[in-house]
């Protein structure tokens, strides 16, 4: 190699390394001093708020510049009125982020009228945890199985039509047959299972994290006082094994994409998003960020203080679900949607 080559060669490698920290350099600047909001569609006291306040204390260590993360509440509409904003409103300069909520691609398909955004275009840094929801009856009613619900009316609590309390539970009774009433208006779901409790309902669909949060004893043994008959998820979770989940149950294949696009709640769960259209050149770190967050020994300690669950999922994979979910053909949809809000399938 002649001289002049090799001094190319090394003028070249001097500034392969040099573009590495000037990159670094450029997110740090980007961030220093700065303040990054987290914006949710909830009230403060729920796993929204929690998590959210929990991201806070703890995102801004692992991002370059050492950014101060702050939390707002926008409730309204279930959630919606977050998303809508976040899409269409929200700066797109990296320092707000939006806490999706988990209904986000069920409202997209099944609720358009009332949908601002397109959730394939929110970009995805990752999730802290998802949660499966688990229909469960009082055993006293002698319902504890699928197939006795087919036979006898259960009555079923719910905080409203957009919440999975309504939809996983009218998802059921469509594909399944199954005989549910559900009566809606109940404020939260402590208050939802305050009424189970008190024999005003006889049962709820709600995330297994809730019921574990102060229920779980609910659960325990032949003679416990509650019966879960099916999850909605896209796996079953590892506390119930050996409980069916609604997908598992039809063996129609728009049937089953139906179950699953209601099981998206368990996907999204509680993470962080970045706004349609959000510099390219952020993606990459703050996925990295998120990801060394969520598993950083002060944020898992800080989790188990508050019990919230971690069942951590990287942006990416979520991106990839997101995209072939709200890919699924008319006639799923169709499905899904007369199973929740009426007419036979």
């Amino acid at each position: 190699m002649t001289k002049s080559l090799l001094y190319g060669a090394g003028v070249l490698a001097v500034g392969a390394i040099l573009a590495q920290p000037a990159a670094a350099m450029d997110m740090a600047e980007h961030y220093k001093g700065k303040t990054i909001t987290i914006l949710y569609g909830y009230g403060a006291g729920g796993t929204y708020g929690k998590t959210s306040l929990l991201l806070s204390r703890h995102l801004g260590r692992h991002i370059p510049g050492n950014p101060t993360v702050i939390t707002q509440s926008m409730p309204g509409a279930g959630g919606l009125k977050s998303a809508n904003y976040a899409a269409n409103v929200m700066p797109r300069d990296g320092h707000n982020l939006l806490m999706p909520p988990d209904m986000s691609m069920v409202s997209q398909a099944l609720r358009p009228e009332n949908v601002k955004y397109d959730a394939r275009k929110f970009i995805w840094l990752g999730r802290v945890f998802g949660s499966n929801n688990v229909l469960a009856v009082r055993r006293d009613t002698g319902v504890v199985s699928i197939d006795q619900a087919m036979k006898t009316e259960v009555i079923m609590g719910s905080t409203g039509k957009g919440s999975p309390t309504f939809i996983v539970t009218a998802l059921v009774n469509g594909l399944l047959g199954t005989k549910f009433k559900i009566v809606t208006g109940y404020k939260g779901s402590a208050v939802t299972k305050q009424s189970m409790e008190q024999g005003e309902t006889q049962g709820i669909s709600l995330a297994w994290a809730s019921w574990k949060n102060d229920k779980a004893d609910w659960f325990k043994g032949k003679d416990s006082f509650a019966a879960a008959l099916v999850q909605s998820g896209f796996e079953r979770d590892r506390d119930w094994p050996d409980l069916p989940l609604v997908s598992e149950l039809t063996r129609d294949p728009d049937r089953k994409a139906a179950a699953l696009l209601i099981a998206t709640s368990s996907l999204i769960g509680r993470g962080l998003a970045l706004p349609p259209g959000a510099p390219e050149e952020l993606v990459g770190p703050l996925r990295e960020a998120f990801w060394a967050t969520v598993h950083s020994a002060g944020f898992t300690a800080d989790a188990e203080k508050t019990k919230l669950p971690l069942l951590q999922k990287k942006g990416e994979e979520i991106q990839k679900t997101v995209h072939e979910i709200l890919g699924m053909s008319p006639a799923a949809i169709e499905i899904a949607r007369k199973s929740i809000f009426g007419g036979e399938s």
